[in-house]
């Protein structure tokens, strides 16, 4: 049988009920990882669980830990609970994420900006905060922490109304390279992953107010020149979360890879 690329680990994942984070967590379990999800509970978590336990073949493969990433009295109990549950932490996707209200700049109340930063920044900061001092002292002597930003704010800037999200998308990525400095001599490693168009459900988190009063608009005459039509799939991002979890990656640290298909290239 071939080794499995995480066999023993454990990683917990915030936002792991749904899209990406939950096409994380299968792929994990299925490489031999224990998974804790974290995420706010709605009614999915039983299928995850379901999905993530079926796909390891053992039921101890997967807990799911009620927690809403923008509080820190919820933060730190739940990253505690998956340590207590499973003896270690040596892996953490930072993926828990809304797209917030979308609107013209001056249109855009304080308290929704607020909103989109308290889930997507201060959310991954908690996230980080939390579980450096138990990645510190994995078995395994090293860690990888996951950070899921976007291809908005990084790289593209012409969805109409999305300046709450792409800042904060940026923001998740300078606030990884300065964690990939400071914790590279713990032998903990930070990257950021920046999808395009992934076929979730996010989008039913948008609300969309006077963005058609935004003159943005980016058409393909001749086609989509992008892999896929520059559409991809959860499992296409768990890949490369499976790649910068695993030793594949043992000297990668402080980079973005773009999970897009290419398409961001044109914009």
């Amino acid at each position: 049988m071939d080794a499995k690329s995480l066999e023993g680990k454990v990683a917990l994942i915030t936002g792991g009920a749904s899209g990406i984070g939950l096409g994380t967590a299968i792929l994990f379990a299925r490489e031999g990882a224990k998974v804790a999800i974290l995420d706010i509970p709605d009614g999915d978590e039983v299928q995850a669980l379901h999905d993530i336990r079926r796909a390891a073949g053992h039921d101890g493969a997967a807990t799911f830990v009620p927690c809403d990433v923008s509080n820190p009295d919820q933060v730190r109990p739940a990253v505690e609970k998956t340590v207590r549950e499973f003896g270690r932490l040596d892996v953490v996707v930072a993926n828990a994420g809304i797209n917030g209200v979308w609107a013209p700049i001056d249109e855009l109340e304080p308290y929704e900006w607020d909103k989109t930063h308290a889930v997507n920044l201060r959310g991954t900061f908690l996230t980080m905060k939390y579980t450096i001092p138990h990645l510190r002292e994995s078995p395994a002597g090293e860690g990888s922490i996951i950070v899921m930003s976007s291809v908005n704010g990084t790289r593209t800037f012409s969805n109409p109304g999305a300046a709450a999200y792409a800042a904060s998308k940026a923001a998740q990525v300078a606030l990884a390279r300065q964690a990939a400095l400071e914790l590279a001599r713990h032998n903990i490693r930070v990257n950021s992953i920046c999808p395009g168009t992934i076929r979730t459900n996010i989008g039913q988190s948008t609300r969309e107010r006077n963005t058609d009063r935004i003159p943005i608009k980016i058409e393909f005459p001749a086609g989509v020149p992008a892999l896929h039509g520059g559409k991809g799939d959860p499992e296409d991002v768990a890949r490369v979360c499976l790649f910068l979890a695993s030793d594949l990656s043992r000297h990668v640290n402080g980079v973005e890879i773009y999970v897009d298909g290419g398409l961001s290239l044109m914009r």
